[in-house]
């Protein structure tokens, strides 16, 4: 290279654009008659317009009933986890909805990821940094039809199939989020409301479970529940162990929930109708509620065979017990207490008396240790008479007396120790006591009456359980009653909805191995329900304690935040439908995000809960 070479105006400092040349005319005339007979510019199929991204080929790793959907760079944003797709699949005309349950990821074109130069560009500013796309993996929900039925996919959408975002309205309709009872705001989908309706017997009579741990929102989800219940004319029972419901009647004070309302644009507001009953000789958590009812418990109404579950006798004691049980009951006939002499439609219900079930209709607990007391006094024998507490006992002493001797029994020692258990839920005086009403389910079971049962002073789990299982009882007895009447009326009973607080105190596996009957008596509550209107809701931050025969009653989810890995596990195995991304987000929701798994809506969703207008006690 000579000296004029190195002076050429390429090599020189002047404008780069100085030494480049125009095309010919002659040649930008070919080019255009080129593109003309290749037909035109190129413009995208009509098909794909509007769409947001491709399906992909599938690879050795594809699986059944998902689709991998790539995205361009400007269209990540479009398709966020959750959200619904429509594919129309080129080539066979057919056309599928999808639901996005990983991504969306950002790729690098043409390059792995974790390459060193796209590492090193990443690290170094970005200089470098390469173009990328999107890359969504969608699970097809169904296959849509000409009529507009959606039925399961059989086969797959095509390669370089386009797709499409659903609209939010058209989301709501595909995953059925319609109802008058808001649970929340689907997660991703701000303006998509997600709620189930109060008017069908498929969604809130067939039970509902809502678990997580503490912190994680149950709480809020309960009571905010209960408030649209309470507004749609439900009849809604709280079994409250810690007394946190009591005050829900008056609007929140909390500031953090105020804020959240706000933004939600919900103000705060209490609970109409609300009412406290709480158990004789207890103290409500909040004597200032308006509305405030002592009650009793009736030992005739409960099972024998759920008091010595509950009381946990062995069998030495179940054995006298029931021998103490059987005689006080012919007594009781042979004096005319129950069934009245003459009365046949007591006669026809003493007939058909259910032990399993209920009690023995104007037995008390008073009547039973009377009895008790006569066989230790026999066993033991002790000079004199026994003398009973029942002046209709008393009174006829020698009558009970001749029962009690032709029972042949022994071991003054169990006989003792049973006397002894049933003194000390006789001293609590919660059974029987002349001066405090029973519980008047007829009223309970009102349109729009909430009746929150305060057990936070009761500091014993027999007691609670004890309450439990009367309540249950008699909320089932009572509902069996108005849907006959409702049948005869044809019409339909008021719904009923029985919140059972902390439920693996009550129901966990250790107790229904202990308590056969006693579980069963709410499996026949739980399978009755589903017809007449009445549902349980399970509440708990322990799921791990509950059974499987307790999981198996609920068809409806409420999950709040779970860390146990081994809950989870059990719960994937237990619960169906919800896909595993939602699984692998479940130990790290934020408090108020809960995974929703209804009856009415089309497939399980990520829900921003509701904050609650009303105000909770013992919340910090």
């Amino acid at each position: 290279m000579d000296k004029k070479d190195l002076e050429s105006p390429v090599n020189s400092n002047h404008d780069a654009k100085n030494s480049v040349q125009a095309l010919p005319e002659a040649v930008l005339e070919s080019i255009g008659q080129q593109v003309e007979q290749a037909g035109g510019e190129w413009r995208e199929p009509p098909e794909y317009e509007g769409s947001v991204g491709r399906t992909m080929f599938d690879t050795p790793a594809s699986a059944d009933g998902t689709v991998t959907v790539l995205l361009p760079k400007e269209n990540i944003g479009a398709l966020p986890s959750q959200s619904l797709v429509r594919i129309k699949s080129v080539g066979d005309g057919r056309s599928y909805l999808g639901a996005v349950v990983k991504g969306p990821f950002a790729e690098p074109d043409g390059l792995r990821a974790d390459a060193p130069i796209v590492v090193t560009a990443t690290v170094r500013g970005g200089i470098f940094m390469p173009k990328y796309h999107g890359r969504v993996q969608v699970e097809l929900i169904g296959e849509e039809l000409e009529d507009g039925g959606v039925v399961p996919p059989r086969r797959r959408p095509l390669p370089n199939s386009p797709v499409f975002a659903l609209p939010s309205v058209q989301v709501a309709d595909v995953l059925r989020t319609g109802g008058d009872i808001r649970l929340g705001l689907a997660d991703s989908q701000e303006d998509i409301e997600v709620a189930v309706p109060s008017t069908t017997k498929q969604v809130l009579p067939r039970h509902t479970g809502i678990l997580g741990t503490t912190g994680g929102g149950k709480s809020t989800t309960v009571s905010g529940l209960v408030a649209q219940l309470q507004q749609a004319g439900i009849a809604s029972i709280i079994l409250d162990t810690e007394g946190e419901y009591t005050a829900i009647h008056e609007p929140t004070d909390d500031q953090h929930m105020q804020r959240a309302l706000s933004r939600r644009e919900m103000t705060p507001a209490g609970v109409d109708n609300t009412h406290v009953y709480h158990l004789v000789g207890r103290e409500p958590a909040n004597p200032d509620h308006p509305s405030v009812t002592e009650f009793k418990l009736d030992f005739s109404q409960l099972s024998p065979h759920a008091i010595k579950e509950i009381l946990d006798f062995t069998d030495a004691q179940q054995q006298r017990f029931f021998q103490a049980f059987d005689v006080c009951k012919q007594i009781l006939r042979d004096l005319g207490v129950y069934p009245a002499r003459g009365n046949r439609t007591e006669e026809q219900q003493a007939l058909e008396f259910d032990e399993l079930e209920t009690g023995y209709l104007r037995m008390t607990l008073s009547h039973l240790i009377d009895i008790a007391s006569a066989f230790h006094h026999m066993v033991s024998k002790s000079p004199g008479d026994p003398e009973p507490y029942n002046p209709v006992f008393r009174n006829n002493l020698d009558q009970v007396m001749q029962r009690v001797r032709a029972v042949r029994s022994d071991s003054e020692v169990s006989w003792r120790a049973l006397l002894g258990k049933l003194w000390r839920l006789h001293r609590l005086q919660i059974f029987d006591n002349p001066r405090v009403p029973s519980v008047d389910y007829a009223a309970m079971l009102q349109p729009g009456r909430v009746c929150i049962i305060d057990l936070s002073d009761t500091d014993s789990p027999q007691v609670n359980n004890l309450v439990i299982a009367q309540i249950l009882r008699g909320v089932q007895r009572q509902q069996d009653e108005n849907y006959q009447q409702a049948v005869k009326a044809n019409s339909r009973p008021t719904p009923v909805l029985v919140f059972i607080e902390e439920a693996h105190e009550f129901l966990s596996a250790q107790r229904i191995k202990d308590m056969p009957v006693l579980f069963q008596q709410v499996a026949r509550i739980a399978r009755r329900g589903r017809k007449r209107w009445l549902g349980l809701v399970f509440i708990t931050q322990l799921p791990q304690h509950l059974p499987d025969e307790v999981i198996g009653l609920v068809n409806n989810w409420v999950l709040h935040k779970i860390n146990d890995s081994n809950v989870v596990s059990r719960l994937r195995r237990s619960i169906g439908g919800i896909d595993a991304a939602l699984w692998d987000r479940l130990p790290n929701l934020a408090p108020g995000q809960a995974i929703i798994s209804f009856t009415s809506l089309a497939r399980p969703l990520l829900v921003a809960i509701d904050p609650t207008p009303c105000k909770l006690q013992m919340v910090e």
